[in-house]
């Protein structure tokens, strides 16, 4: 999903993309995930001490977990269409999150992909066909290769304690909230949270683009996002 920021932002800056357990090529261990753990392993692997953490989504709340809990590892943030602990779901996306559970659970992957394509990629106000079908292509391999990865395992976080929504006043960093218009309101009420309790956190919004603005306005999501980065010397 990182492919066109691994391209443009390596130009000026030096790019990891690691695969999160249970996505891309990376298994599922036993037990609760520990994602925090696994992100500090990938910087210490490719040698950085710290680095800028750009998360979208599940990728969000991992980097404003990591940014409490290893304070040191994390020079900025950049949330895009983040997720955040203790967010009570509207109906709405519990609706759809149903059609795909059901979908899963009859082993009927096609539909369980199409579902989460309608929801996350196109948004609620838009239909699939609007979306040009090479993305439609790639969110939709990838995610058809987590629901595979994650099949039979049971997909509980590791605890964070105290709960990072609690705890947002903490962040001492330079952090950019980041949403597509397009996407659901649940994901615009999380980024004005982040934004409101965040110490500092400036708020971009892309029009045109749902929960995945970095593959549907790349140049416009690298002119945001580096111009952030490079506003706060990254």
């Amino acid at each position: 999903m990182w492919e066109p920021q691994l391209q443009s932002f390596a130009a000026e800056h030096r790019v990891i993309a690691p695969d999160l357990p249970g996505f891309g090529q990376t298994p599922l261990g036993q037990g609760p995930i520990d994602f925090r753990a696994s992100v500090r392993d990938a910087l210490d692997a490719a040698g950085m001490e710290s680095a800028a953490l750009v998360g979208t989504s599940l990728g969000g709340r991992i980097a404003v977990e990591l940014a409490l809990e290893s304070p040191e590892r994390v020079t900025s943030l950049v949330l895009v269409g983040s997720g955040l602990d203790g967010h009570e779901w509207s109906q709405e996306v519990h609706a759809f999150g149903d059609e795909e559970e059901a979908a899963l659970e009859r082993g009927d992957l096609d539909t369980a992909v199409e579902t989460n394509l309608r929801m996350w990629l196109a948004g609620p106000r838009r239909a699939l066909g609007e979306i040009d079908p090479g993305i439609r292509r790639l969110v939709g391999d990838m995610q058809r290769n987590a629901f595979e990865l994650q099949q039979d395992h049971d997909f509980r976080l590791a605890a964070f304690e105290p709960p990072a929504s609690q705890r947002l006043g903490e962040i001492r960093v330079p952090t950019l909230v980041l949403t597509g218009d397009e996407d659901v309101s649940d994901i615009h009420a999380i980024a004005d949270k982040l934004t409101r309790e965040i110490p500092g956190a400036e708020r971009a919004t892309m029009s045109g683009a749902a929960h995945l603005p970095n593959l549907e306005r790349p140049e416009e999501f690298d002119r945001i996002v580096l111009g952030f980065l490079s506003q706060h010397g990254v």
